[in-house]
């Protein structure tokens, strides 16, 4: 079993995401911490393989946290789980160590192929040995294969805000209109349709219409599912 330790500053999001984490098999919650100062401690109390970690704490921020962690010389994998949205702080945590990063809010549907792509890594790499090319391209790659990140975008376009909007239509529970996309995703309507329209040709969102008794059909998207 993959043991988890869950940090959110706020108690029922915590438990919250402690209940999805419990509905992967093979991954099993062994504490909650609701500051960095209390998940150092539970670290210190018994080993974890993996921290989904909050980047808003009432104590400091989760890179500090991470930073502190391998100071002390804590070598568990960290995906950050947080409502912070900032490019800087996307870039930070990946140059501090962190195998994902999972936007606020999302749901089930959103943070299963994280924990699924993390299951995949730890199998790859308890098998040892050395690697020769291919090896290496699948220890590389299994984080990101489930996960189906947006591809490659053209120059002048932004991937975290590609990856914005993928995280709002992977944790939506039907499809939505640009409109609903933009606001969920902080950015304006415009925005989101131009990334809409991108995603679409890459063929990584379906575009379907709902008619009203009146006017035109309103155009509503979804993440196209694997395959």
């Amino acid at each position: 079993m993959i043991r988890v330790l869950v940090v959110d500053d706020d108690v029922r999001v915590a438990k919250v995401n402690a209940a999805y984490v419990g509905k992967v098999p093979g991954f099993t919650v062994v504490a909650l911490a609701h500051s960095a100062a209390e998940a150092l401690a539970r670290l210190a109390e018994q080993p974890v393989d993996l921290v989904l970690l909050d980047h808003y704490l009432p104590d400091g921020d989760g890179l500090a946290a991470v930073r502190e962690l391998r100071r002390r010389g804590h070598h568990t994998d960290v995906i950050m789980v947080t409502a912070a949205r900032d490019v800087a702080t996307v870039q930070a945590a990946q140059r501090h160590g962190a195998l994902q990063y999972l936007v606020k809010p999302f749901s089930f549907a959103g943070l299963r192929p994280k924990l699924e792509a993390y299951a995949e890594l730890r199998r790859i790499l308890d098998v040892g040995g050395e690697a020769e090319q291919a090896e290496v391209d699948r220890i590389f790659g299994a984080l990101s294969a489930r996960s189906a990140a947006p591809p490659d975008l053209p120059k002048g376009h932004s991937p975290t805000t590609a990856e914005l909007v993928r995280q709002v239509l992977l944790t939506a529970e039907e499809p939505l209109s640009a409109q609903a996309i933009a606001e969920r995703a902080g950015m304006s309507r415009q925005t989101a349709q131009r990334y809409l329209k991108l995603l679409e040709r890459a063929g990584r969102v379906v575009l379907s219409l709902r008619y009203g008794e009146t006017g035109r059909p309103e155009h509503r998207y979804a993440w196209a599912p694997p395959g």
